[in-house]
Formats: C-alpha cells, sequence, structure tokens
C-alpha cells in the first residue's frame, strides 16, 4: 500500500470468519454498506475496529448508526446531512462524515452534484451543524473498462475536493479523499485518492 494511503476491508456480505481473517493480518478498518450486517457484525469482532458505513443511507435508519462508526462515507444529501447532525446531537457523539460526489456515468449511483457542494461550502452551511465533523469527499468512477474515463472521473473528484479547500481554506480536519476500489484503487491513488476501499480483492468474490 502506498504511503500515507489507507485501506478500508469491504466486508459486505462476508462472515464474520473471514473477517477475523483479515484482522489477524492486521487489518482494522472495515467498510459495511447495510445498516443491520454492520449492527450484526460489531459486537462480534473486536473493539479497536474502525467501522465505514459506505452504502445507502436512509433517514430512518441513521439513529442505529449514531456512535457506532468511525466515518459514514456515504453522506449523498443535505437533508441527509442535517438529520445525522440532529441524531448526534441528540446521542451527545459526534460522527464524522464525507460527502459523496456524483461525477459518474451511471444515473444510479447516488450523491451530490458537484455544484450542489460548492454551493455548500460557498454559503458556510457547515458552520451550523452541531455534532457532524465533515472529514472530506468520498466518489465513484463510472463502472467502466475504459481507463482514460476512470481516470478522468478520479481527477473530477480531486478537483471537487481541492475546490472546497479554496473556497473555504479555513476548514479543520477536511484531509480525506475517498475513491478507488478493488479494480481501480492504483489509477484512483494516482489522482491523489488517500483511502480506498477493497473488498473482492481481499476477500475473494461475495458470497450472497
Amino acid at each position: 500500500m502506498p504511503e500515507g494511503v489507507r485501506l478500508v476491508a469491504v466486508s459486505k456480505f462476508h462472515p464474520v470468519e473471514a473477517l477475523r481473517q483479515a484482522y489477524d493480518a492486521g487489518q482494522r478498518l472495515f467498510g459495511e454498506s447495510r445498516v443491520q450486517e454492520l449492527l450484526q457484525k460489531i459486537p462480534q469482532m473486536p473493539d479497536d475496529v474502525q467501522w465505514h458505513f459506505i452504502g445507502h443511507l436512509q433517514t430512518n435508519k441513521v439513529h442505529q448508526l449514531i456512535g457506532r462508526t468511525a466515518l459514514i462515507e456515504s453522506v449523498d444529501t443535505e437533508r441527509l446531512l442535517n438529520f445525522i447532525d440532529r441524531k448526534s446531537e441528540e446521542a451527545g457523539v459526534v460522527t464524522r462524515v464525507l460527502l459523496q460526489v456524483h461525477v459518474a456515468r451511471e444515473e444510479t449511483k447516488f450523491g451530490f452534484l458537484p455544484e450542489e457542494i460548492f454551493d455548500y461550502f460557498r454559503a458556510r452551511k457547515f458552520e451550523s451543524l452541531q455534532a457532524t465533523h465533515i472529514c472530506g469527499i468520498m466518489g465513484m468512477a463510472s463502472n467502466s473498462d475504459d481507463k482514460q474515463l476512470v481516470e478522468h472521473d478520479f481527477m473530477r473528484i480531486r478537483e471537487v475536493y481541492d475546490e472546497v479547500l479554496r473556497i473555504a481554506p479555513d476548514l479543520r480536519g477536511f484531509d480525506i479523499l475517498s475513491m478507488g476500489m478493488s479494480g481501480d484503487w492504483p489509477l484512483a491513488v494516482s489522482q491523489g485518492s488517500n483511502l480506498i476501499r477493497v473488498g473482492t480483492a481481499i476477500f475473494g468474490n461475495r458470497e450472497y
């Protein structure tokens, strides 16, 4: 792993036994995309595991995650962000999140459009958050074998991250750029990613 790049082992759909093997090999960051599966695995794993939630999050599931994650990577609307903030404040905890930006060709991917993120920071709406810390940007490239397209998507995600820091240079702790998965992480790292989400390359194909 390149220096300064952290690895999230995407453990969704994989049994706890497989997670324990990765843990024994030194892995501490694990990513889950379904709330129920995450809640089932937490008590079965050691306390020093850091759990990242990486899936689409519905507001009615937020309260179950509060206080249980090191990072929610997939905050894809301002409404969800504000809801997480309210629930975190009620619970007396600070929740760390990434804003998910949508640049890929697929309609199915969730996320803010780049301009929506810029508008949010230009208006300095982050200053109204009471119990949520925006730590950076997460994004996915188009699901394509075209390396140039994938690299271009990662470049655009990086540009969003850089532009936010230009708009609000006083941001503190805005230092995570999460992009890259099993098939494309080297391209993501080449464009500045410092957090990659790898499942298949660690655990093999998923067991549905």
